[in-house]
This record gives structure tokens, C-alpha cells and sequence, in this order.
């Protein structure tokens, strides 16, 4: 066996969390609670905030909050998280969580009404809450070279042919992506307004750094990679195309079936479990599975990975 091979084995074995693994971790509310606390308040050692001194707090009975034993002021694990002031028991938080982690393709809000007994309009909030962690922090950089580029368009059926919609054709909603290439390549998935040359340069200025080589199909809104400034000095971008209007879709390195796979796994997903998303949300189910994409080889359960998210991401 490769070391490749090896490494790929330690990282599947580590990602991997059956359903009797996550009962078996999360059997009630007070292990939900437990886990939270311990990422938040590790040992519940804090700084009580009206004493002023770093004590130990102790849990609350009947409640979901630990106490100072010196002046009494409580404390709340689970306070500023998606999980704060809900009427749903924590494992029926923790289940949507491990089932929106565990699958490429996602899990739809009626699936886990029929799962756990919730109305949908409580199912289809937790998973919106849910989403709303999965976004990538501002500021990421695809720092992997080459990467390639690509737009895709979601929506309405098209009424005039084959290839890019009309300019002004609302009911398409055009979503441009950059990945970068590799086993461990992360990807970036945008829904925007257009793809003129102006949208998709901002997106390499933003995302791609300097000195990087771009791999993109022939679309004349690309031409003016090479020329992208940063700071006043050229980026140094390389650009290289390939021309799928001519069904050439691969010469040597030049290709771009990284982000088209992704957009496979995107289409494939959406229409088989959500079968429609609305361009309001779109975005987030965007996030959703590039969240799962970019931490695909993380030796790390997803669910572990998404619960950290929350604690990250108090108010």
C-alpha cells in the first residue's frame, strides 16, 4: 500500500461516525449539553463575570446552565447558538446536524420531519439555521495553484437554445465557482447577479492569489485575467483556456472537470433531495456543499466539524 493510499485510509477511518457511533455519543440532552459546554467552557473552568475570579461552575439541576458556587450567577453553553431559547430537544438538533453531515448529497427538511416527528416549518428552520454556519469566513484565499474557473446557471427552463442563457433572462440565476485542483483542493461557489467580466475578475481578485495559474473555458469575460492589478502592480495571473465549443475538453493539463464535477454533485444533489431551491437560499445550499467539499479529507467527523462551527459562531 501507498503512502497515499495509507493516508487516505487513516483519514476515511477518522471521518468515519455511524449512526450507532453518534447514539452511542449523544444518547440525551444532557450529552449534548455536556459537548457544547465542553467546547465552549472547557473543564467549565471561566471567568465568572460578576465575581471577576476564574472558577469552576457546576450544572444547574433541571437546568441547562452551570453555576458559580461562589456568588450563584449562571452561565449558558448554550447562549448566542442556533441552539439558544429553542423549544427542540438538543438530539433532534444534534440528529439534523449528523444527518446533514453524513451524505454528499444532502438531506431535505421533509426527510427529517418524517425522522423525528417535528413539523416541517421547524425542520426547514433548523436547517436554515444550520446553513448559516457553513459559510466560509471572509477573506479566504485559494491558495492552491493552478485552480480552474467556471459559471453555471440554476433556475427556469431556457426558451432560447442551447449554451448561456440571454442577458436578462431572470429565471436563470448564473453561480460561479473556482476550485483548487488536488486531492485537498478547497472550492469557492458565489450566486451572482451576472458573469460579465467585471463579476467573474472581482472573484479571482478576491479569492485567487497573486502568481497563480487559472484554468477557465473559452468565454471572452475571462480575456482580462492577465491584466488584473493588485496593489497597482499586475497580479502575475497565468491563463491558460480550453475551448469546449470546439468539444475539446482536455489538452494535457488545460481543463476545467474539477469545478464541473463539483457542479455534478451541486445539480445532482438539489434536484434529487430539495428537487427546487429558490434564488433567495440558493446561496446557502451553496455553502451547505461546499462546506462538506472543502473539508472532505479533515481526519475529523463532519458532524464534529459542523458542532464547532456552532461554537465558533455565538452573538
Amino acid at each position: 500500500m501507498s503512502d497515499k493510499q495509507g493516508q487516505n485510509n487513516t483519514v476515511a477511518k477518522a471521518q468515519k461516525c455511524t449512526i450507532h457511533d453518534f447514539q452511542r455519543q449523544f444518547p440525551d440532552d444532557d450529552a449534548c449539553l455536556e459537548f457544547v459546554k465542553e467546547l465552549r467552557y472547557p473543564g467549565c473552568v471561566t471567568e465568572c463575570v460578576k465575581c471577576g475570579v476564574e472558577r469552576k461552575h457546576y450544572r444547574v439541576t433541571g437546568r441547562m446552565s452551570y453555576v458559580c458556587p461562589s456568588c450563584g450567577h449562571q452561565i449558558s453553553p448554550l447562549a448566542g447558538t442556533i441552539f439558544h431559547k429553542s423549544c427542540t430537544p438538543l438530539t433532534l438538533w444534534f440528529h439534523a446536524i449528523f444527518q446533514m453531515g453524513s451524505t454528499k448529497c444532502g438531506i431535505s427538511a421533509k426527510q427529517i420531519e418524517r425522522e423525528t416527528g417535528v413539523t416541517y416549518k421547524t425542520a426547514w428552520r433548523m436547517f436554515k439555521q444550520i446553513r448559516s454556519l457553513m459559510a466560509e469566513d471572509g477573506g479566504m484565499k485559494l491558495e492552491g495553484s493552478p485552480v480552474e474557473m467556471d459559471e453555471t446557471y440554476y433556475g427556469g427552463v431556457r426558451k432560447y437554445g442551447t449554451g448561456r442563457p440571454m442577458v436578462g433572462d431572470k429565471k436563470k440565476t448564473p453561480i460561479v465557482g473556482i476550485v483548487e485542483r488536488g486531492e485537498h483542493g478547497r472550492v469557492i461557489a458565489r450566486a451572482t447577479k451576472d458573469t460579465t467580466g467585471n463579476t467573474l475578475l472581482g472573484m479571482v481578485r478576491e479569492f485567487v492569489l497573486p502568481n497563480s495559474t487559472i484554468y477557465t473555458d473559452e468565454a471572452r469575460t475571462y480575456e482580462g485575467i492577465k491584466f488584473i492589478n493588485h496593489g497597482g502592480k499586475n497580479a502575475g495571473y497565468v491563463h491558460h483556456r480550453i475551448h469546449h465549443s470546439s468539444r475539446v475538453y482536455v489538452r494535457g493539463n488545460v481543463h476545467t472537470n474539477g469545478i464541473e464535477g463539483f457542479w455534478s454533485l451541486i445539480k445532482r444533489g438539489i434536484g434529487g433531495t430539495h428537487h427546487s431551491v429558490s434564488q433567495k437560499f440558493l446561496q446557502d445550499y451553496l455553502n451547505e456543499y461546499a462546506f462538506r467539499y472543502n473539508r472532505r479529507n479533515v481526519p475529523k467527523p463532519m458532524v464534529t466539524q459542523i458542532l464547532e462551527r456552532v461554537c465558533e459562531r455565538t452573538s
